[in-house]
């Protein structure tokens, strides 16, 4: 892309951001949805006027802008907070995925869904929208119980995602007679290799954090450390998301003044955070809909249900509010990057499943995207009542 159109094209969607905002001050509409929303209007879905070399800077900003959310995530682990509500997070979490997968997976199958590729549906329905959820507690400035323990839910949920969508795949590979051996290795190293990652890198942070003034120097440590972490899990082919959090999460607990990086993330990850929504709105193609319409639905109807009936059977296991629990799940809704990077995974896994489930994902993730933002909204408000009004 020439230097004009590419200076002209992020100056426009700054502008468009500013306007994301202000609606979602003004309105109900969350500004994730607003920008989600934008994006498909502007790309293939409606009225295609974006240059085309723009779709080459997603998985770039996919991989900056979830490695931030996930460094800000790991921060809200600390010993203090999972103390509070440990059993809560652990126990709702393990739950809704446990439950998503099998609703997901069974209700596909029993709606005549090939099973390979209704397992590899379910392991994708368990991944969340952690940058979403944020940005929406962050704008409705919910600092209660509910609003703390989902935080430590979505920071959380992903990696139980992963491990599920590793199992899956596994499960894929035997039914189509591929090697169980090599899947399982590639599992493990994901996640592994990305705790691995996020531990040599969050080490040395976290002694550096203590020796910086605020500021710049700050700053600049902090775009280190996730810049980092995002360069080194994509060479290794490791989960950028896993490794944000594990650096973030050693931060937290192990750095003198712990909060310091985490102020200076928030300070500058929004300019990101509008790249990546736009664009993932932009990527929405409808061509292939009309085939894989009635999976799509399907997968739309049983992740619902699963989240919500997870989110309450997982608070009624971890004690948890009975106001709380019955809106955990319906806050877990919102869908993103995560699932749409698994079911890139699966495509190179399965080149046969590609097209129907890179189709259904992308599909149902821009849904989930645009109506996921005001559920977890109006959850937040519902919840947070016994707490006091939002502000």
């Amino acid at each position: 892309m020439e230097i004009h159109l590419t200076l002209m094209t992020l100056g426009g969607l700054f502008v468009i951001g500013l306007a994301a905002d202000e609606i979602g001050r003004r309105t109900w509409l969350p500004r994730v949805t607003s920008l989600m929303m934008l994006g498909v209007l502007a790309g293939p879905a409606g009225f295609d006027i974006l240059p085309p070399q723009l779709s080459d800077w997603y998985e770039l900003l996919a991989s900056v802008a979830l490695t931030m959310v996930a460094f800000l995530l790991g921060g809200s682990l600390s010993r203090s907070q999972l103390r509070r509500h440990g059993r809560q997070i652990l126990t709702t979490s393990l739950v809704v995925v446990t439950t998503t997968v099998i609703v997901v997976g069974g209700g596909l199958i029993v709606l005549g869904v090939a099973p390979e590729t209704a397992l590899l549906l379910s392991g994708i329905a368990t991944a969340t929208a952690p940058a979403t959820t944020l940005d929406v507690i962050r704008q409705t400035g919910a600092k209660g119980e509910f609003a703390q323990t989902l935080e430590g839910i979505v920071a959380i949920d992903d990696a139980w995602g992963l491990i599920a969508f590793s199992l899956m795949l596994i499960g894929a590979n035997v039914l189509v007679g591929n090697a169980v051996l090599i899947a399982l290795q590639q599992g493990l190293w994901e996640l592994f290799g990305a705790i691995a990652v996020g531990a040599i890198i969050g080490f040395p942070a976290a002694f550096l954090t203590g020796r910086l003034r605020p500021g710049e120097p700050m700053q600049a440590e902090a775009l280190g450390v996730v810049f980092l972490c995002a360069g080194v899990a994509v060479w290794l082919k490791v989960s950028f998301l896993i490794a944000g959090i594990v650096a973030g999460m050693i931060v937290v607990n192990l750095a003198k003044h712990h909060t310091r990086a985490f102020h200076e993330i928030e300070h500058i990850e929004w300019p990101f955070m509008i790249l990546f929504f736009f664009l993932a709105g932009a990527a929405l193609h409808t061509d292939r809909w009309w085939e894989f319409g009635l999976i799509a639905g399907a997968f739309l109807v049983l992740r619902t249900i699963s989240r919500i009936a997870g989110g309450w059977v997982g608070g009624r296991l971890g004690a948890a509010q009975d106001n709380h629990r019955r809106w955990m799940g319906v806050a877990l809704l919102p869908q993103a990057g995560v699932a749409v990077g698994m079911a890139l995974v699966a495509g190179d896994h399965f080149p046969d499943l590609r097209e129907v489930i890179l189709t259904v994902t992308i599909g149902t993730t821009v849904v989930f995207e645009i109506f996921g933002p005001i559920a977890t909204r109006v959850a937040l408000n519902k919840a947070e009542e016994s707490e006091g009004p939002l502000p």
